[in-house]
Order: structure tokens, then sequence, then C-alpha cells
């Protein structure tokens, strides 16, 4: 046996033995396929469940794959991301047969409190939720608090929703970190974007759940009456810029005719509008949500379509399912269909990567 076949994780020897993909393994376990790559890459022990699960896809026992010695699955946890200091507080939620601890941020209309601290290493438990009853998105979908808020009473579950830019919340789906990642590359000439973004980056065995389409655009100051997209792009010069990897400023960079750099980069819609606002931007790319509803002058430049990306291994998983019924919901599509530059048309829908 070869140096590199002996450093192997036993469950990524197995499955190769078997002629198996990460997909095959992910399909047949019911664990989603980053999982499956965090545990043979060595980054992640998986759950009671999930080794068992893995074991009975590949046949055999779970000592074989996992060893007696091993760390007791379930009774580990990691940082999701690093958080901003030694001690702070954090919310908690079980992603992909792991628990994982996530630092608290100030999320979008979010009334969570914390479910506990973390002083010097040690974690003092407060919260009744169980990490198995949280979902947790990764999205700059500024109407994710009202989401957020329909979804807890709808389900009973939790949802957190994360501000991230389309790139970072792919790769933190990638990484296992978070159930669901929102992207809003389609658009009207180019309705595949989406899809071909997460095979690009994923590959298979992932399903797109359509949350709303929506108008993305330009937002100028409330006096600035420029009537013309191709007038911004030559007389403004300074631009609220969104982080490489959005679709916003994929958008900004198309309108310009180039990438362009950036001392200062803004995380969501909301922080463009604000920058506009504040004057420290002639303008910036956001959705007209955003804009109007801060008496912000907007220019439409497209329409764009926002997906729910999940791994079709998670389709059965009961917060998943319950996500699904509230989008379909007549209630829902119709406070979709009130927000400014929102559309339901197709809210619901579900296709397969």
């Amino acid at each position: 046996m070869s140096r590199a076949q002996s450093q192997q994780h036993p469950v990524a020897a197995r499955r190769k033995a078997l002629g198996w993909s990460q997909d095959d393994l992910s399909l047949r376990a019911g664990v989603p396929r980053s999982s499956v790559s965090a545990i043979e890459a060595g980054r992640l022990t998986p759950s009671v469940t999930a080794a068992l699960a893995v074991a009975q896809a590949l046949e055999c026992s779970v000592e074989e794959l996992f060893g007696p010695g091993d760390k007791k699955a379930g009774t580990e946890w990691s940082w999701a991301w690093r958080p901003q200091a030694d001690s702070g507080r954090y919310w908690e939620a079980e992603v992909g047969g792991c628990k994982w601890l996530y630092p608290v941020e100030t999320l979008p209309g979010s009334a969570w409190a914390h479910d506990g601290l973390c002083r010097e290493k040690v974690l003092h438990e407060r919260s009744d939720w169980e990490p198995k009853q949280t979902l947790v998105l990764a999205g700059c979908d500024p109407a994710a608090g009202l989401l957020a808020a329909e979804y807890a009473a709808a389900s009973g579950f939790r949802l957190l929703a994360f501000p991230r830019g389309g790139g970072a919340a792919l790769e933190l789906l990638e990484r296992g970190l978070v159930h669901v990642a929102a992207l809003h590359r389609s658009t009207v000439e180019q309705p595949d974007r989406n899809a071909e973004t997460v095979r690009e980056r994923l590959g298979g065995g992932y399903r797109l759940l359509r949350s709303a389409d929506w108008e993305e655009g330009i937002a100028l100051p409330a006096q600035d009456h420029t009537r013309s997209i191709a007038a911004c792009a030559r007389q403004v010069r300074h631009w609220a810029m969104r982080e490489p990897g959005s679709a916003a400023r994929e958008c900004l960079d198309e309108l310009l005719g180039k990438p362009h750099a950036s001392k200062r980069i803004l995380l969501s819609h909301q922080a463009v509008v604000e920058a506009v606002r504040g004057g420290w931007a002639e303008a910036g790319v956001c959705v007209r949500l955003c804009a109007e509803d801060a008496g912000l002058h907007f220019l439409s430049v497209r329409n764009e379509s926002l997906d729910l990306c999940f791994s079709a291994a998670m389709e059965r998983d009961p917060r998943i399912q319950a996500l699904i019924r509230l989008l379909r919901s007549r209630a829902h599509r119709r406070l979709i269909d009130e927000l400014p530059g929102y559309d339901a048309s197709h809210t619901g829908d579900l296709i397969t990567v």
C-alpha cells in the first residue's frame, strides 16, 4: 500500500473501493456531501447518528471506520468560524451531524437570545433550543429577518440568517457550516446562472428553492435625479463597493466595464444604502427594497432570481421541509409580493442541480 493510501481516512478508502463518489455516499447515507468531505479530511467528527448512517451505507462497522479510540461522537463542539474575542455569546445548531457554535452577530430583524456564553474556553449553556431545532442560512436577502419571524411562527423551528454575499455563502455551505446558502446570479437573460454557479462550485446533489425574484439597481441620493444608468456609470466617482464574489459587485463591474478596487468593502445591501445616505459614497448597487425604505432614488438595472441552495441529502430534514412549506404558502407569497421590487410568482419552485 502506498503512503498516500495508508494516510487515507477509512471512510474514503472504503468508498473508493466500492467505486463511489462522495455524492454517491452522501445520497446513500443521507448525509450532506460537505460532511462526507469533512469527515474524510479529518475536519469533522460525526455524531452517533451520522456515523451509523455512513457505516450502514458502506456496509461495515462504526469501529472499522472511526476506531474505538476516537473521541465519542456527539460530545465535541467547534466554532463555525472564529469569534472576535476569546469570550462571547454564541448560538448553536446541528449541521451535517456536527454541533457548531456560531458567534452572535447582529442579524436582520433577529430577536433571538444567545444560547450560551463562552468564557476562557468554557461553555455556559442557557438556552432551551436543541441544536436540531435550528436552521442556519447564509445570504444577503435584506428581508431575511421577515422570513425568520414567519418561519418560527409557522414551524416552531428557529432560523439564523447570517448576512453573507453569494460567494461567501456557498463557501460556508461547501464546508458544511450552514444548511442553506442564498445566491442571486440568475437574470431574465441568463435564467440558469444560479444552477450553473452551484454546479461549478459544489458539483451535483443540490436543490435550489426559489425565495423570490427581485430588482437590483443603483441607489442614489434622494436629491439626485439622474435617469440614465449610462450617465451614472460615467459620472459617479465614489461607489459603495460590495465584496468580490457577490452578485451586486458583479453587476457593478459589468456597468463600469471592468473590475474596480476599493479600500472600503461593504458586506450587505443595507450597508450600501447607509453609505449613500451617509454621503461618503455617491452611488451603489443594491436591491430596490433597501433603497426605497431609505428614501433614496433608485435606477433599476436588472431582475434577478434569489434561490436557496441546500444539499439533496437534507431535503427530508424537518427543518428544510418546514422552509419549503412556508415559501409555498399563500400568505407568505402574498407578503413577498408586497415588498418593493419583489415578485413571488415563482416563490417555492424547486429544481435539482
